[in-house]
């Protein structure tokens, strides 16, 4: 039996779903969800201009669609599988090709998070299927492009590397040229500064577990991949739920030497995302977009630099900590919660290290999220992504003298991999 023979009796949504065995020293297996998706010649030339790594590779494409699609999507789909197919036929890739068409969606609540669920519960079967707990599954959306050095980043550290068990991949949008019209590609920027804002904005704050979670720029080692629980069957978010699974326990880190390309085009088939984004901003007509305000990562900068006086054993009255919290906290959390949850987690430590690690388990991204919706909603205003983000940097006394969203962007592009 193998090592997840008795999750997968009932853990993937469809059965067997590739019947030719797997290569012995399989490693990585590619995950691409694709919905009426045109682009899937494009992803399957950069994937077949890749490096070749060591081990070998497969790439799976789910061909899917929602119950609510138009027989012109089902079309596209079936357009998909045929270019896919006649492309595998006039190409020699290194790695296998396997293109899974469920159709038109008979379980309830499909979306992106069902469709990239069944690829990935297919890699970790055909995982089992070699004994390979350690083999990557790696998740790619039918719109980007990739570095040449792709495969072969996360091969040498991810899957060479025993402690590391999941990945978050360096990502960056195409920004200049003449393939997309110039509001398309404001709103990019905006959107990516945005996302690049939310993540140096934890940073700032004290959070301990800083990832970016986007979904066509991830990667899982399969032992991981089934502890977690496999990935979630949201519609929408699936990938930000199923980082906040994984973290937990441990061995999570930041890919940053190859990057993923998504594409910056207008899309409606998530609620969330790029696409989504984009097109929202474009058809409204604005051309600016709004963020969390930096007050209130200045305010949870302020609530973890008390975690120290939280755990320590010399407060005897740890209730009169809460006082002294911001305003927006102590609004966030009322006193009775705040005062019976830091009391549980002294109880279950041993230690101020074990006692940080449980109060962010508890105090998690999910929570911040909350925490920010609810705070924008309560107490502040959110603001201009440009306004947000040159403020942070001031606030963290990074040096910025920019004029423009483009070279700001740019300018947090270069944080990140100096980060790495």
């Amino acid at each position: 039996m193998g090592f997840a023979s008795e999750w997968l009796q009932s853990g993937p949504v469809f059965p067997l779903l590739i019947k030719e065995a797997p290569e012995k020293n399989t490693g990585i297996i590619l995950v691409v969800p694709s919905f009426n998706e045109p682009a899937v010649l494009t992803l399957l030339d950069s994937l077949a201009s890749c490096s070749k790594p060591s081990c070998s590779v497969e790439l799976i494409i789910v061909v899917n669609s929602p119950a609510s699609s138009d027989d012109a999507k089902l079309e596209n789909n079936l357009e998909t599988v045929a270019k896919a197919e006649e492309w595998l036929k006039r190409t020699d890739p290194f790695f296998r090709l396997y293109i899974i068409n469920t159709g038109r969606a008979a379980i309830k609540g499909w979306g992106v998070g069902l469709a990239r669920k069944s690829g990935m519960d297919e890699a970790l079967r055909r995982f089992n299927e070699i004994g390979n707990e350690e083999g990557v599954i790696a998740c790619l959306d039918g719109d980007c492009t990739v570095d040449e050095n792709y495969f072969i980043a996360i091969e040498t550290e991810l899957l060479l590397r025993p402690e590391r068990k999941a990945c978050s991949i360096y990502f960056e949008h195409p920004l200049t040229g003449s393939e997309y019209d110039p509001e398309i590609l404001n709103a990019a920027i905006q959107y990516e500064m945005h996302l690049r804002y939310y993540y140096q904005a934890h940073s700032y704050a004290g959070f301990p577990s800083v990832f970016h979670t986007v979904g066509s720029a991830l990667a899982v080692k399969a032992m991981a991949y089934m502890k977690a629980g496999g990935m979630n069957r949201r519609q929408a978010g699936e990938d930000f739920y199923f980082v906040q699974k994984l973290l937990p326990a441990g061995g999570y880190c930041s890919i940053n030497s190859t990057t993923v390309f998504p594409s910056p085009r207008v899309s409606d088939r998530v609620p969330f995302g790029t696409g989504a984004a984009i097109g929202k901003m474009i058809g409204s007509g604005e051309n600016v977009l709004l963020t969390y305000n930096p007050e209130a990562f200045s305010d949870l900068r302020a609530f973890f630099m008390q975690i120290d006086k939280f755990w320590s054993s010399d407060e005897k009255k740890p209730g009169k900590l809460y006082w002294n919290l911001p305003p927006s906290i102590r609004s966030f959390l009322s006193y009775e919660e705040w005062l019976a949850k830091t009391d549980e987690i002294r109880k279950n430590t041993s230690a101020l290290t074990s006692f940080r690690k449980r109060f962010f388990e508890w105090f998690n991204m999910f929570r911040i999220v909350k925490y920010l919706n609810f705070v924008h909603f309560e107490i502040y205003r959110k603001i201009p992504v440009y306004e947000a983000t040159a403020e942070l940097l001031a606030r963290a006394g990074i040096g910025w003298n920019g004029s423009d969203a483009l070279s700001l962007l740019l300018y947090l592009r270069k944080i990140e991999k100096d980060q790495s």
